[in-house]
């Protein structure tokens, strides 16, 4: 029957535990290491100890068991035959033994034990959902908050609210226009130092406007007028034609600057 085998089973493991408890023991009254009584019994010191340790689950088969524990207790000045003896090793029964005896045992706790376990693996996963959600939320918050220092919703008088494209902070968006030396076409090449919103408007029309992160470097041409304004001018280098790169202004600042193909209009600095 499976709940006779089980329960032989239980009786092996309680019965090495208390045969282990009392060679350790007398070994330790008689000053004796596990390396003296492995050399004795030529029985390597790792499986000695886990006699003395009851795991059975470093030991082999029950019959080397008892005969590892009649050496181990003859080493020791014991009648190891008698000592042995009362180790069951299961003759004639076939065992079906668990892959673990802990699972064996772990099968034994009690229904309280399982509530509490399952009580505190709740706790972990709900502290695990939290803390991923915030760590998403800080995430999309910190290219919001870019977008919102561009975009601005004022809300009117009758509730509904009107986008505006213009900057409403303290630092106002200054309008710069260069002039190409070239009066065929305009490039401009940019790099972010740091992320910044961006718009690049070619000829009137918009090529593009979003973020852009840090170390991006793109360009564009224009034949007529390309203009570029920036949430965080202190974070975009520009540069047109053959000149040299200039940072378009100050960090945080809104700063837009129209490069023009028209050699008649005056060239501003920024």
């Amino acid at each position: 029957m499976k709940y006779s085998k089980f329960h032989f089973y239980q009786e092996q493991i309680e019965k090495l535990e208390e045969l282990g408890s009392r060679l350790q023991q007398f070994r330790t009254q008689q000053s004796i290491t596990l390396e003296e009584v492995a050399q004795r019994t030529r029985i390597q010191a790792r499986l000695l100890r886990a006699i003395e340790e009851g795991d059975l689950e470093q030991l082999p088969e029950p019959v080397y068991i008892k005969g590892f524990i009649k050496r181990f207790a003859d080493a020791l000045g014991l009648n190891g035959t008698e000592f042995a003896s009362t180790f069951p090793t299961g003759e004639g029964i076939r065992l079906i033994r668990p892959s673990s005896w802990r699972h064996m045992r772990a099968a034994q706790l009690r229904p309280l034990h399982l509530y509490l376990l399952y009580i505190f693996l709740v706790i972990g996963a709900v502290n695990g959902l939290s803390y991923l959600v915030k760590r998403s939320a800080i995430q999309a918050i910190q290219p919001l908050q870019i977008r919102e220092q561009i975009y601005q919703l004022p809300t009117p008088d009758n509730g509904q609210q009107i986008e505006n494209k213009q900057k409403i902070a303290p630092n106002k968006a200054t309008t710069v226009t260069q002039n190409s030396q070239d009066s065929q076409q305009v490039q401009v090449n940019i790099i972010l130092k740091a992320e910044s919103w961006i718009r690049v408007v070619v000829d009137g029309r918009t090529e593009f406007e979003g973020v852009l992160p840090e170390g991006t470097h793109r360009t564009w041409v224009a034949k007529e007028k390309l203009s570029v304004r920036a949430g965080n001018a202190g974070g975009v280098v520009v540069a047109y034609n053959d000149e040299t790169a200039k940072q378009l202004g100050a960090p945080g600042e809104v700063q837009e600057v129209t490069f023009a193909a028209n050699p008649g209009v005056s060239n501003p600095s920024y």
